[in-house]
């Protein structure tokens, strides 16, 4: 071992281990896992709900495994009557202080709290009293705040400042009167939040919860006169499967589709020929800007928490975005028009369904901007990869036993670029396939570009196409992104080409995915890397590998588009954007 290494021991057990350790890492070398709620491997150490106690030989108080650092000669003791005396009155007091609702509550047996009672021994609620009762919040289109349900662990505010640097929520009031929530304890649609839903997936209870739309997706699958169409996001087909006890990043797409059609959509359609157009549609934005050389960075646009924070934070960034809209809006655009017009349908007949891993999806299908001209919306319900797992369990069928089935053409039809968009870095890559042969104008062009994967802070890189140096740069969360943007308006940076994801690791990491199982941190790298990975496995896989080799996409445009960033593909594919004033904020 290094200079740098320290000697202690854990329950009678000696190791060494690298200076700067927390107690709660050193015991996981043993195999301990310690009880925690506040800790979150990507935040701040807060040490807030203290169930990771651990008594340490030479004082008479107990010390939080997750925020102690080692030091030489250490005995920690990690078990004894004592310590699980001392966690189990801190979550029986956290329990006698909570809603009794378990059995109806949308986290029952996926909830931090009960499965930590559950391994701590706790079988009864001991003390009776008042409880704090809070006002639920389902203002936001998108979450819902149940602050009576929140346990003060701290990681959604940390998750919104430190990860995505938007800030939105903090904690107002003293002792029993302790709340979190926006400034002032606005409404979360009055507030600064982006919807991006990254607070629903860290928080270890139901104190945040995306806004329900199973209901209007059994409504609609019951009405004899809707013709129901859905469409599934390339991140889904890396994720559902967790829901029914799969590993992590095992692609479960063929009884994705299967599954849809037993819920009885009459049409199960693939987002990803969306982001095959967009990709057509954004590389032909971006090499007119860069002939024109005007507004350059591009910046991608096909991420709503993204665009929501570029409208709030830097709306003087708003010409530098793209105009196309998301993979999601432009295939639930062309369902109700090109393919209500193949089948002869009104588009008023026709409900469109998307499942999405995000959201901020759910705030996306409800802007006006993506309305037809009588006001109905292109996409009419949203459902998370966590809600579809819900419907599927519900309507009693086994998913792990499904046969492997098919999207339904022409809009199943897509390249492994358009699954790779799940991944941060993915729309980056797409683009750069297709400008590269565009640029060249020969089809030999590189079909990966490994600079711009992975899940680091910011990527940068300078590609050469054809004599021409393009520089790109891919941001991870938010809160990198506000270091790019603050680079580029100062000059310090020259891009031409950005991409940025709302989520930290993309869409794979959206705040609609499944919880995590036992054992498992939100959030995980290496729940990330497995998701990513399988995604990269799919496009490996495919013949077709860039967009533009996309046959339905290029009868598309033959048949009803015209050419891209043309006058009809502009008025169904491409939206603006506009500076937002958060109403609560003042």
């Amino acid at each position: 071992m290094t200079k740098q290494s320290i000697n202690l021991t854990i329950d009678g057990t000696p190791l060494q281990v690298p200076a700067g350790t927390t107690v709660m890492k050193a015991a996981e070398r043993l195999g301990i896992h310690l009880p925690r709620l506040c800790y979150h491997p990507n935040l701040s150490l807060e040490g807030a709900c203290r169930v990771c106690v651990v008594q340490v030989k030479g004082f008479n108080h107990f010390m939080t495994a997750c925020s102690q650092e080692v030091w030489e000669g250490m005995a920690v003791q990690t078990n004894s009557p004592e310590i699980r005396q001392a966690r189990r009155d801190i979550v029986e007091l956290l329990l006698d202080n909570h809603p009794k609702d378990c059995q109806t509550c949308d986290r029952d047996g996926n909830c931090e709290l009960q499965r930590l009672a559950y391994q701590l021994g706790v079988r009864e609620r001991l003390f009776e009293g008042k409880k704090k009762e809070f006002a639920t919040d389902e203002s936001s289109k998108s979450v819902i705040r149940n602050p009576s349900k929140c346990i003060l662990c701290g990681r959604c505010v940390r998750v919104c400042a430190e990860v995505q640097g938007v800030g939105n929520l903090s904690q107002h009031g003293r002792g029993f009167e302790t709340v979190v929530g926006p400034a002032n304890l606005c409404n979360m649609d009055d507030s600064v939040c982006i919807q991006c839903g990254q607070c629903v997936a860290v928080c270890p209870t139901a104190a945040f919860l995306e806004q329900d739309h199973t209901e209007r997706v059994w409504q609609a699958l019951a009405a004899e006169k809707k013709h129901v169409v859905v469409q599934v996001a390339p991140a889904i087909r890396a994720t559902l499967g967790e829901i029914f006890g799969l590993p992590v990043g095992t692609p479960v797409t063929g009884k994705l589709v299967t599954a849809l059609r037993r819920l009885g959509f009459d049409e199960v359609f693939d987002t990803n020929f969306g982001a095959d157009l967009t990709i057509m549609e954004e590389a032909t934005e971006f090499l007119s800007r860069v002939s024109k050389g005007e507004n350059l960075p591009l910046l991608t646009s096909c991420s709503p928490g993204w665009v929501s924070f570029l409208e709030k934070f830097y709306p003087e960034m708003i010409r530098f975005t793209s105009t196309c809209k998301s993979p999601m809006q432009m295939t639930s655009a062309l369902i109700k028009s090109y393919y209500a017009e193949k089948k002869g349908l009104d588009p008023k007949d026709i409900a469109v369904v998307a499942i999405m891993p995000c959201v901020a999806k759910k705030f996306e299908a409800g802007r006006p901007e993506h309305t037809m001209a009588d006001g109905t919306p292109y996409t009419d319900a949203v459902l998370t990869t966590r809600e579809l797992g819900w419907m599927i369990k519900s309507y009693g069928i086994d998913f792990n036993v499904l046969p492997d089935g098919e999207f339904d053409r022409p809009m199943g039809i897509s390249s492994g670029a358009a699954d790779i968009f799940g991944a941060t870095g993915g729309v980056m890559e797409a683009a750069l396939r297709t400008a590269a042969v565009k640029l060249t104008g020969e089809e030999l062009g590189p079909l990966e570009f490994s600079e711009v994967r992975g899940v680091t802070g910011i990527k940068e890189a300078t590609i050469k196409i054809n004599g021409m140096e393009i520089n790109i740069a891919v941001s991870n969360g938010l809160n990198n992104a506000k270091k790019l943007l603050e680079a580029i308006k100062s000059g310090e940076k020259n891009y031409h080409l950005v991409e940025i994801m709302a989520c930290p690791g993309g869409c794979i990491m959206g705040g609609g995915q499944p919880y995590p199982q036992v054992y498992q941190d939100p959030m995980d790298p290496d729940i990330s890397r497995a998701r990513a990975k399988a995604l990269y496995g799919i496009d490996a896989q495919k013949q077709l590998r860039r967009s533009h080799e996309n046959p339905a996409i290029a009868h598309l445009y033959a048949e009803f588009l015209g050419e891209p960033n043309g006058e009809k593909a502009h008025q169904l594919l491409h939206t603006t954007y506009q500076a937002r004033s958060p109403r609560g904020i003042r």
